[in-house]
């Protein structure tokens, strides 16, 4: 049994049973078992299916919103978006059944065809920091494609995964199409990614777990997608919209706390701007508004472990007071509140400026080129996301161009949505999840060639 924490509390409110790698065995099982059958759903069926699946998720948006705020320390406006995410997900592979198409190639003497298979089982491992909309970034496109699914969610936030799985049987899955074994990385999350029956991994989570599970699945010649770790850059140019730039920077930051791996941790202002970025990316961190996660207003929560508080501590602790150039308040209590903090006057190799915080921690540093912001940008081992702000569209495309990161946004702090391709360069990940091709990630491509 695992003891589930409410991160704003520190209390205990619920007990659940840990999956045992033999449990783990068992799900497979079953999932291998119903994986013929699902295969061979025609695709205007599984279509359907899938749909009714996003309509359940929607009826049950604020059941799970509230589960999460509880599990996971989410504010309720961050949950029910989360929620609203799943089924949005679900309703845009919803289309893909009958959309899986193949080619015919031009050949001589006969006629080429491809066509796209499902892989069978496969193994989805979600992080604890988004763990509904992660999960269907997964599950959704894997089960479009007519394979069958085992998730296993992270240990300390198991409650909206186990309610998904519910839903999805009230939606008419079949048995065993669609399982959620909750357990330990090291013993169900390692027998997932190790049983020969699961062919492919999708992993979200840190990079240095993704590199052991990258070299089990080599083991067995098994896919594996993996959406790892990230130190985004924000880079904010003097002609920008500086104002508009310093009001949107605490929320590419501080929301989930900073527990995202989008998070625009690192910010760059051209030296002639700093100044008066920072008078308003001040005002704006004060108006951060923490407290109750059922307020509607609230707009940052708690961190989600006494762990995570004691790891994030750690960097800040390690900061020269006069370099804290806001801290903000926090409510009192046994919760795992920490403040959204803003560092500035940082050394380029200090570890905030170059190891990912996963919390409201973010450096401010002022720059004199673009070459020199672009190499600062491309420093270190991350490259997940990033912003560059500035009404120069040729600078903007030149930089985004440049910054070696698998997601750009242009005057915007925004990294995902579910109709484009999300993923990172260097020790950020492997693969793409979501957009138009995500399913080619969970098919084998056939060619039969046909003589004439």
């Amino acid at each position: 049994m695992y003891d589930l924490i409410n991160p704003a509390t520190g209390a205990v409110f619920r007990s659940i049973e840990m999956t045992s790698a033999e449990g783990v065995d068992a799900a497979v099982a079953r999932a291998h078992k119903a994986f013929p059958a699902w295969r061979d759903v025609a695709p205007a069926d599984r279509a359907r299916l899938l749909r009714r699946f996003a309509e359940l998720v929607d009826a049950a948006a604020e059941e799970l919103a509230r589960i999460e705020v509880e599990n996971a320390g989410h504010t309720i406006s961050n949950a029910r978006w989360e929620a609203g995410n799943v089924r949005d997900v679900l309703t845009y592979y919803s289309a893909a059944p009958e959309r899986l198409f193949g080619r015919q190639i031009p050949v001589a003497g006969g006629l080429d065809l491809t066509i796209a298979e499902p892989l069978g089982v496969v193994g989805v491992i979600v992080p604890w920091n988004f763990p509904m909309p992660i999960a269907a970034w997964g599950f959704a496109p894997a089960l479009a494609a007519g394979n069958t699914v085992v998730l296993k969610p992270a240990e300390t936030t198991p409650l909206t995964a186990l309610r998904l799985a519910e839903i999805a049987l009230e939606a008419g899955l079949p048995e065993g199409v669609f399982q959620v074994v909750p357990g330990f990385g090291p013993e169900a999350g390692a027998r997932l990614v190790e049983h020969p029956d699961v062919r492919k991994i999708v992993f979200t989570g840190s990079s240095a777990v993704g590199r052991s599970i990258m070299a089990r699945c080599a083991a067995r010649v098994k896919r594996v997608t993996l959406e790892l770790g990230g130190k985004s850059p924000n880079i904010v140019f003097a002609d920008a919209d500086v104002a508009k730039a310093a009001a949107a920077a605490p929320y590419g930051v501080f929301d989930n706390a900073g527990q995202d791996c989008c998070a625009r941790s690192r910010i760059y202002v051209e030296a002639s701007a700093y100044e008066e970025f920072m008078e308003h990316f001040l005002n704006a961190c004060r108006g951060v508004v923490i407290g109750d996660l059922l307020d509607d207003k609230t707009e940052m929560g708690p961190l989600i472990s006494a762990a995570q508080k004691a790891r994030v501590s750690g960097f800040v602790d390690g900061v020269d007071e006069a370099d804290i150039a806001y801290r903000g308040e926090v409510p009192d209590g046994d919760g795992f509140w920490f403040p959204p903090t803003v560092v500035t006057g940082i050394a380029p190799d200090a570890a905030i400026q170059c190891e990912e915080v996963f919390g409201p921690v973010v450096t401010v540093t002022p720059f004199g080129t673009e070459d020199e912001v672009v190499a600062a940008a491309n420093a270190g081992e991350y490259g997940l996301s990033g912003s560059v702000w500035t009404r120069d569209l040729s600078r903007a495309l030149r930089v985004s161009r440049a910054v070696q990161s698998g997601n750009l946004s242009v005057n915007s702090n925004s990294s995902v949505r579910y109709s484009t391709p999300f993923g990172g360069y260097k020790q950020s990940g492997l693969g793409r999840e979501l957009g138009p091709d995500a399913l080619a990630a969970f098919t084998e491509t056939k060619n039969i060639f046909i003589a004439l």
